[in-house]
């Protein structure tokens, strides 16, 4: 009898453990919401950028007192777009452990924002996230030549923001290093799987978009009718030139950075990585992905038409072992953009044109990248 009651006793005393670590950090039911801009001392390449600086939006668990408010993203009279409910400068939630936290890229002429829908929820499910706008690329100032054409750079934003929230007065001592991972919308998936390893050749993207339809793509030598081309001439990039105009300008002040274009840029810190609808994928070296050892999963519309899913996601998926990819009917490229307000609807026609319920995607998709990052964390 004794000896059964000490056997009890023991196992209690385990189910209160794992209870209680359980509960040091729970999902939260409140979000808060703050800003950053770090200024790199380092050298790096601000590809033309107005401003020399990362400016970030930050989505993070809040305590359970805090008061949302509506977030919108536009003027403040005619907003364009919904970006969920959240309480800038927000208290933290009150726990004993630390946050993990998530890296997020926007597509290409986006803002961080713009990954306002995927933050939200990932802060909601108990991670620290935060977005930057990548220089040269985001719609808070002029595009760049250099900003679309140096795609490879991208990921140095993206580590550099690592090493800025580490060492955050406010965010560094929540955060626990063990588990940092990433996630990114169109170019922004391209991007996060860099810092999983995976290494350019602009070759196939300058080749594809002259030849247009008589190309190869997915590093096959077969000749194809139909390829489509959209990523070429992509709507943000109005106003820049063809891609033969982007090479030559890029050429003359960009020498360094093209020549290192096939280089790795690869953060051994990065645990796991969420690409939604990456473009360019079909730019990826095959032996860098053949060598992935970071878990990767993928979402893309079946309707896209910018990076259509068997030259980006399927040949990604192909070439990386393990990777999950999920293809949903019936979604655009843009249906991973934040919601759009009426206002939005009226004035940037695709941007906002779905078949779907955008909202219900949203949830779907973060769903399903908490569930990952939970199963790759080991956090539930």
């Amino acid at each position: 009898m004794r000896r059964l009651i000490l056997v009890l006793a023991l196992a209690s005393a385990a189910l209160a453990t794992a209870v209680s670590s359980a509960q040091k950090i729970k999902p939260a039911a409140k979000v808060g919401l703050t800003t950053r801009v770090f200024h790199p001392t380092t050298p790096r390449n601000w590809r033309g950028a107005e401003k020399q600086e990362l400016r970030c939006v930050i989505w993070y668990p809040a305590a359970d007192n805090t008061v949302e408010t509506h977030q919108l993203i536009g003027t403040p009279n005619a907003p364009e777009f919904e970006a969920g409910m959240a309480a800038e400068h927000a208290g933290f939630a009150t726990t004993t452990g630390k946050f993990p936290l998530v890296l997020l890229s926007h597509g290409s002429g986006g803002s961080a924002e713009q990954m306002a829908w995927l933050g939200t929820a990932l802060a909601r499910a108990g991670y620290i996230a935060v977005a930057v706008d990548h220089p040269g690329n985001n719609s808070h100032e002029p595009y760049t030549r250099e900003g679309f054409a140096l795609w490879w750079e991208r990921a140095t934003d993206l580590s550099q923001v690592l090493d800025a929230m580490l060492a955050d007065e406010t965010f560094g001592p929540r955060i626990d290093p063990a588990k940092v991972v990433a996630a990114g919308y169109s170019l922004g998936g391209y991007t996060v799987l860099e810092l999983g390893g995976a290494q350019t050749d602009i070759n196939e993207f300058f080749d594809f978009c002259r030849a247009g339809s008589q190309t190869s793509t997915n590093k096959t030598e077969a000749r194809r009718s139909d390829v489509d081309t959209s990523v070429c001439r992509v709507p943000e990039k109005y106003g820049l030139g063809n891609v033969d105009d982007i090479l030559h300008a890029v050429h003359k002040t960009s020498a360094i950075s093209l020549a290192a274009s096939g280089d790795s840029y690869e953060d051994v810190r990065i645990k796991a990585i969420f690409a939604i609808a990456p473009a360019v994928g079909f730019t990826l070296a095959p032996e860098t992905l053949q060598n992935f050892i970071v878990p990767v999963e993928i979402v893309v519309g079946k309707a896209d038409r910018i990076a259509t899913p068997r030259d980006n996601a399927d040949y990604l998926r192909s070439q990386i072992r393990g990777t999950r990819e999920t293809v949903l009917p019936a979604v655009t490229h843009y249906t991973f953009l934040d919601t759009c307000t009426a206002e939005g609807k009226a004035k940037l026609g695709i941007y906002c044109a779905d078949e779907v319920d955008r909202d219900a995607i949203h949830t779907q998709v973060s769903a399903m990248a908490v569930k990952f990052f939970d199963h790759a964390l080991h956090t539930k």
